[in-house]
């Protein structure tokens, strides 16, 4: 997608959580579109009330928008865009670098501290005070709203991953993911599986969560380093694409090989592989461990190089079958019924918010703005909860079509 599809003066772009909408910050405020297909971009909705917009993300295709200009780097502002009213905003002690959301939880990265809100009321729940410096504000968090996993950076002299219950308000694991700092992680729809990788951009890692455990291996490439600026899950979590400032995409299919090594047609690289496999043994474990490390399923070519890139995977066409099992719960949880936005928000919050711990605070120096008054915490969930204006976000899975997710 070049600048020119999507308007002058871009300072931003990211998609929101499904792939089905493509927000895009400019010198003269943002614009949100729809993306239903590869030929062209549908406009759905256009702001100039805030220029200079840096960050911009939109909740699922609801009417929920976070946005964060470089007048005002420090203030985060939620709108309704559909009304253009403002929900509420919070400012902070030092910039803004990254926003993340989910149906229960909405965060804010700083260089040195992340703030955790409940998305239902935007209350601030935890602030993680003293964070290994992190100046592109990298963090990742599940869309899966029953997990909420939440990964920064552990270390700013390796690639070492802190994952955080953000439900829970509580660490998971850390992951000793590289060993130079990290460049880029996300995880997959479910929130089962975390993909990162390092600022020499030549390695992709694809761990197991909760677990951590070391999934796949794969090379991006062996003659140069690389900046990747972005990792993208397929709703299916069967294929991983990486961007860089390089004009190549690489997608990176995820499939586990027989123990026997045996294929069901044999080709010319399954038997070069098997001679690779069999050499490993000979040969310094650094060159053995490349040669274990698969290659890219398919690349792309862009038009542009030298540029930061954001990419995904998307199912554009198909029936709804398509999406089905993409943003479930973990396996061990009962099926749930089809749920609203405001369904989904007003589900309690789990675990102690008044715990404390170490190296936690309640505020953080996080100062709440003006609220709404028809959006005041007494009122119940902060928008979204008439459902004749805006349409369910979850998909049904109970086979009955009911409830297919529209766009606005």
């Amino acid at each position: 997608m070049e600048t020119a599809d999507v308007g002058p003066g871009l300072c931003s772009a990211s998609f929101n959580q499904d792939s089905t909408s493509l927000a895009v910050g400019t010198k003269t405020g943002y614009r949100l579109f729809s993306v239903t297909s590869v030929d062209k971009l549908d406009c759905i909705h256009e702001s100039t009330e805030t220029p200079d917009v840096y960050i911009v993300e939109r909740l699922f295709s609801s009417s929920l928008v976070v946005v964060v200009s470089e007048s005002m780097p420090r203030r985060m502002n939620v709108y309704h865009f559909k009304k253009g009213t403002e929900i509420c905003n919070y400012s902070y002690s030092s910039n803004i670098l990254a926003v993340r959301l989910n149906r229960q939880r909405l965060v804010v990265c700083l260089e040195e501290s992340i703030y955790i809100h409940n998305i239902k009321d935007m209350k601030l729940l935890k602030t993680l005070l003293n964070t290994p410096s992190n100046p592109s504000g990298l963090c990742a968090l599940s869309i899966n709203h029953c997990n909420s996993f939440l990964a920064y950076p552990g270390s700013d002299t390796n690639g070492e991953i802190i994952v955080y219950d953000a439900n829970n308000l509580s660490t998971v694991t850390m992951i000793p993911a590289h060993d130079s700092p990290l460049a880029a992680i996300t995880f997959s729809a479910s929130g089962t599986k975390l993909a990162s990788a390092s600022e020499r951009g030549t390695v992709i890692r694809v761990f197991s969560i909760p677990e951590g455990l070391r999934l796949f291996e794969f090379r991006r490439g062996m003659k140069r380093y690389v900046n990747i600026s972005s990792l993208s899950f397929s709703p299916d979590a069967q294929f991983l694409c990486a961007s860089s400032n390089t004009e190549t995409v690489h997608i990176f299919k995820l499939e586990q090989h027989s123990p026997s090594g045996e294929e069901d047609a044999p080709s010319w690289s399954a038997y070069v592989g098997k001679m690779f496999t069999a050499a490993s043994s000979y040969l310094p474990a650094q060159v053995s461990g490349m040669m274990s490390q698969d290659r890219a399923f398919a690349t792309v070519r862009l038009q542009m190089v030298g540029q930061k890139n954001v990419c995904t995977l998307a199912m554009l066409f198909g029936s709804d079958k398509d999406w089905e099992g993409t943003e479930k719960c973990e396996l061990t949880e009962p099926p749930q019924a089809c749920q609203t936005y405001a369904a989904t928000v007003a589900i309690p919050t789990s675990g102690p918010v008044t715990a404390t711990l170490t190296g936690y605070s309640e505020d953080g120096g996080a100062k709440k703005g003006e609220v709404i008054p028809e959006h005041e915490f007494a009122a119940g969930p902060v928008c979204l909860d008439d459902e004749t204006e805006f349409p369910p976000i979850n998909w049904c899975h109970d086979g009955s079509g009911r409830g297919k997710g529209r766009r606005p």
